[in-house]
C-alpha cells in the first residue's frame, strides 16, 4: 500500500512487486545461495590471477557484470560492487532474485574520527540514510539497523578468531563533494563511524526481501581534520585481500 506524503520521497509502498521487477532480469538465476561484495578490483584479479576464483557468470547489459566463484569455496560467488546505492544495491535485488540468500560487503570509507586507524575493520550495525535510494525499499527514518541475529552470527565468528573489529553505525550519502565540516560534526555526534555510499541502500534490500546481509567496512582516508587525509588507503593491499578472504568465509555462517 502506498502511503502519500508531501515529499515524493518519503511515500513509501510496502507493495514487493512492481511494473519491472529483478525477476524480469533474474534468467535461470545462479546454481548457489552464497555471495561476497567486494570494492577492492586490484583483489579480485590477484584472485583470478591465482586461480582463486574464476569467472562463472555474467549478467548481460549496457553494464554486464561479471560474477566469479571461489575455486576452493565453489559454493561461494564473489563480485564487484558498483558506486552508491542505485547501482550496488540494485544489483544486489537482482542477486537475490537470481538466487542469493546471503550476502557479505568489504569495502572502505572515510572515518569520521582520527583515532579509527587504516584499516581498522567496522562492523557495520546499521546507516544513517543521507541518500535516496533505501526509502524505496523501507520506511521513512533516519537510521536503518542490520539484522541483529546476522550482526550476532559476524561478531560471533570474528571473537571465536581473534580477529579485531569495531561496531556501529556508517554513514551513508551520495554526494561525496559535500561532505561538509557540519554534516560530519552531527554524523559523528549520531554515531557514524565512517562515510560511505552504499550500506544503507544494500541494508533496506536485505530487509525488504528478507535474506541474510553483513557488512565488513575498513577505516580509509580521514574526514576528521581540518583538511581531508587520504592516508593512502587504496594502497592497503593486504588489509584488502584479507578482508576479501575473510568475507568468503563468513557469508557460509551467517
Amino acid at each position: 500500500m502506498l502511503h502519500k506524503n508531501a515529499f515524493p520521497i518519503l511515500e513509501f509502498d510496502d507493495d514487493p512487486n512492481a511494473k519491472l521487477n529483478p525477476s524480469h532480469y533474474a534468467g535461470d538465476g545462479f546454481d548457489t545461495d552464497r555471495m561476497v561484495i567486494t570494492f577492492f578490483p586490484e583483489v579480485m584479479d590477484k584472485l583470478l590471477a591465482a586461480g582463486r576464483i574464476a569467472e562463472a557468470y555474467v549478467i548481460p547489459g549496457e553494464n554486464p557484470v561479471k560474477i566469479c566463484r571461489f575455486t576452493d569455496r565453489p559454493e561461494v560467488l564473489i563480485t564487484l560492487g558498483q558506486v552508491g546505492c542505485p547501482a550496488c544495491a540494485g544489483n544486489l535485488d537482482l542477486f537475490h532474485a537470481m538466487g542469493v540468500t546471503k550476502v557479505m560487503f568489504c569495502g572502505g570509507g572515510g572515518v569520521l574520527d582520527k583515532s579509527i586507524e587504516v584499516g581498522q575493520v567496522l562492523v557495520v550495525d546499521g546507516a544513517i540514510r543521507d541518500e535516496g535510494f533505501s526509502y524505496h525499499y523501507f520506511p521513512a527514518g533516519r537510521v536503518i539497523h542490520t539484522d541483529p541475529a546476522v550482526t550476532g552470527k559476524i561478531i560471533h565468528y570474528l571473537e571465536e578468531r581473534g580477529v579485531p573489529y569495531l561496531r556501529g553505525l556508517v554513514w551513508t550519502t551520495d554526494a561525496i563533494f559535500r561532505e561538509t565540516a557540519d554534516k560530519i560534526a552531527l554524523r559523528k555526534e549520531e554515531g557514524a563511524k565512517i562515510a560511505e555510499m552504499e550500506q544503507a541502500g544494500c541494508i533496506a534490500v536485505a530487509r525488504f526481501r528478507h535474506f541474510s546481509y553483513g557488512a565488513l567496512i575498513y577505516g580509509g582516508d580521514d574526514l576528521s581534520g581540518p583538511e581531508w587525509d587520504g592516508r593512502s588507503w587504496r594502497s592497503r593491499e593486504g588489509v584488502r585481500y584479507d578482508l576479501v578472504r575473510l568475507c568468503a568465509a563468513l557469508v557460509s555462517e551467517i
